[in-house]
């Protein structure tokens, strides 16, 4: 039966509209993309007496080369002039990167700083369906295409002096603050060697991290129950795509999606005080996949963490 011209102009109208809504979601998800955030956070860290410190939280930039706007702006935030600098990790998207991100980190290398590693500083990028990641965790990673140039950007940070945590411990003074660092290779690849770096959080620092680029609960577990502090990951992108009332839809982890950005206590349920408990900061990251660079409700962001005593 063929439909009557009032019915075939309301069904063009509805494709029209749709097809329009479409076209005005996609532009807003790659402006958003595009609309790099510095987050503030304090956290009462520190002894009783201490100045407060600024730590700046780097994550997931995902840097190609003709990235100039995240370039700049990135290397904008050497004028907040942090005593700190922690990066876990994913800075690459290509193979010509490293020149660019040492670069765009500018100033900010000579501060002091640790990193860790991601997939994305080890393994070039790949074409992959994003709905793939609202799907039951397979299990398969992407191992398989061109390695990135991750040991020239090792060599970049620690000349620089910054500490590299691969499945490592370490310790830094800050302006009279004593920290104790335990870190862990990607914990999303399974190179997470957590027991390199088992045992009691050094009791004589003054402030004790975990630092992991993907937040997995056994890392977390492990880091709390050790005595750090806080922990500090990424990997998650705050969800990428957030849904007004709903939040993140998937962390790309085992984290639950209530905490795919942002600070939270881990266990969810602890209180500071609680034995086998930390800080936990999520960044939601500066970049996105090369191949979709959209976010939704969740802008690229860098945090800014000022270290404080207790009240």
């Amino acid at each position: 039966m063929t439909p009557s011209p009032d019915v075939r102009r309301a069904l063009e109208r509805l494709l029209g509209a749709g097809a329009l809504a479409g076209v005005a979601l996609t532009a807003y998800a790659a402006c958003e993309a595009r609309a790099y955030t510095l987050r503030r956070v304090t956290v009462p860290l520190l002894p009783a007496g201490q100045r407060p410190l600024r730590v700046l939280h780097l994550s997931d930039v995902h840097m190609m080369p003709g990235q100039t706007r995240k370039q700049e702006w990135l290397r904008g935030l050497a004028s907040l002039r942090p005593d700190l600098v922690i990066d876990t990790g994913d800075n690459l998207s290509h193979a010509a990167s490293v020149p660019v991100v040492r670069d765009a980190l500018g100033a900010l290398l000579d501060v002091p700083g640790v990193f860790v590693f991601g997939s994305n500083d080890y393994y070039s990028p790949t074409l992959r369906n994003p709905l793939r990641y609202l799907l039951p965790d397979t299990g398969q990673r992407n191992t398989h295409t061109p390695q990135l140039p991750w040991r020239e950007l090792r060599t970049t940070l620690t000349d620089s002096g910054w500490l590299d945590l691969t499945n490592a411990r370490g310790s830094l003074q800050v302006l009279g603050t004593s920290f104790a660092f335990a870190g862990v290779d990607d914990p999303h690849l399974e190179y997470d060697d957590l027991a390199a770096v088992a045992g009691p959080a050094d009791a004589d620092a003054d402030v004790r991290l975990g630092v992991a680029h993907a937040p997995y609960l056994r890392v977390l577990d492990q880091f709390a129950a050790d005595g750090y502090d806080a922990i500090v990951a990424g990997h998650t992108h705050g969800g990428q795509v957030c849904l007004p009332g709903i939040g993140a839809l998937t962390t790309n982890c085992d984290l639950e999606p209530a905490r795919a950005k942002g600070l939270h206590r881990h266990p969810a349920d602890s209180r500071p005080g609680d034995p086998d408990s930390s800080w936990l900061h999520v960044s939601a990251g500066l970049g996105t996949s090369p191949y979709a660079r959209i976010r939704v409700a969740c802008r690229p962001e860098a945090t800014l963490l000022t270290l404080t005593p207790p009240d």
